[in-house]
C-alpha cells in the first residue's frame, strides 16, 4: 500500500533534506532550490519514476506543468517564465513539485494557471489547493516564517519574508492569513475593483471576507486603497472598519496597510481588525 503524504508531512520531509545539506556545506538555508529539489525527490522518497527535466517554456495560458512520458517512468516539470516574476516562478515549481509527490498516481498530467497559484484553501478534494499548501509548506517553513513576524505583522516585515524566501509578497502574505489567530484580509483591486480577496479562518468566521467570484465589488471610497496620493503605506493607518465592513461596529476601526505593485498595475490592501470583531449584518449575529 503506497504511504500517504499530506501536504504538510511532504513539505516537511524536503525541508528536512534542505536544512541538512545547508549545515553541512554552510551554505544559505533559503531561497530553497527547487529545481534541485525536484530532480531529486524520487531518490528521497525512494520512487521509480523521477523528475527527470525541470525546464521553462513558454505555455500559453498556463503558470506551470507536470508532464510524463509515454511509459509514466520519467517526469517533465515545466513553469513559465515569461510572464513571471522569480517569486512567481519558484512558487510554480513548488506548486508542480507537489503535485508529483502528492498527485502523480491519479492524474494523467497537471497544466496550472496562475489562479491555481492562489487556491491556499483547506479543502482535501481540491488538488489545486494542496499543491499550494505543499509549496507554502516548503518554501516557507512555518516556525522560520513566525520567528521572522516576532515582532508584529505589517507589510514591511511580510516584504523581508517575501526577500528572504524568494517568493511574491503577495504568497508571503498568505502564508501569513493560513496561520494567525488574528482577523486578516487580504485585498488585491485594480482600477477601483476587488479583483480578489482572501480571509484568515478568524475574519471569515467573523464575516470579514468578500465574495469575488461572479460579483463586481468596488473598492470603498474612504480607503486608502481609493486614494491615489498614497502609493504605499506598509505600517498602515487606523480607519474606520465601516469603510469596509458596512455592518462594522461604526466606533470600531481596523489597520489598512498598503502598497501598489507596479508591475501588476495592483494594489494589494491588508485589513487587519481587532481581535473582537464581528462585521456579519445584524441577522447573521442572532443566528449565531
Amino acid at each position: 500500500m503506497a504511504e500517504l503524504w499530506t501536504p504538510p508531512r511532504a513539505a516537511t520531509r524536503l525541508v528536512r533534506v534542505t536544512e541538512a545539506f545547508a549545515l553541512a556545506h554552510g551554505v544559505d538555508r533559503f531561497p530553497v532550490d527547487v529545481p534541485t529539489l525536484a530532480l531529486e525527490a524520487a531518490r528521497i522518497f525512494g520512487w521509480s519514476d523521477p523528475i527527470t527535466q525541470v525546464e521553462p517554456a513558454d505555455i500559453r495560458g498556463f503558470e506551470g506543468a507536470l508532464l510524463p512520458d509515454e511509459e509514466r517512468r520519467r517526469w517533465l516539470l515545466l513553469y513559465n517564465e515569461t510572464v513571471s516574476s522569480p517569486g512567481r516562478i519558484r512558487f510554480t515549481q513548488a506548486h508542480e513539485l507537489g503535485h508529483y509527490i502528492l498527485h502523480r498516481l491519479n492524474r494523467e498530467s497537471f497544466q496550472c494557471s496562475d489562479a491555481d497559484m492562489l487556491n491556499w484553501s483547506q479543502d482535501d478534494r481540491d488538488i489545486e489547493a494542496q499543491a499550494d499548501l505543499f509549496a507554502s509548506y516548503l518554501l516557507m517553513p512555518l516556525d522560520d516564517f513566525r520567528a521572522q513576524l516576532s515582532s508584529g505583522v505589517d507589510l514591511d516585515g511580510l516584504s523581508h519574508c517575501a526577500d528572504r524566501y524568494g517568493v511574491s509578497l503577495t504568497a508571503a502574505v498568505l502564508k501569513c492569513l493560513q496561520y494567525t489567530d488574528e482577523k486578516a484580509v487580504l485585498v488585491m483591486s485594480n482600477d477601483g475593483f476587488i479583483n480578489w480577496a482572501w480571509s484568515s479562518e478568524p475574519a471569515f468566521r467573523a464575516g470579514a471576507f468578500f465574495r469575488t467570484r461572479g460579483n463586481v465589488i468596488r473598492v470603498p471610497e474612504r480607503s486608502l486603497a481609493a486614494n491615489p496620493d498614497i502609493r504605499h503605506d506598509r505600517r498602515g493607518a487606523q480607519i474606520s472598519a465601516s469603510v469596509w465592513f458596512e455592518h462594522a461596529d461604526p466606533h470600531m476601526s481596523l489597520r489598512e496597510m498598503k502598497i501598489h505593485a507596479g508591475q501588476y498595475d495592483a494594489t494589494l490592501s491588508l485589513l487587519w481588525l481587532p481581535r473582537g470583531a464581528d462585521v456579519w449584518p445584524p441577522r447573521h449575529r442572532d443566528e449565531a
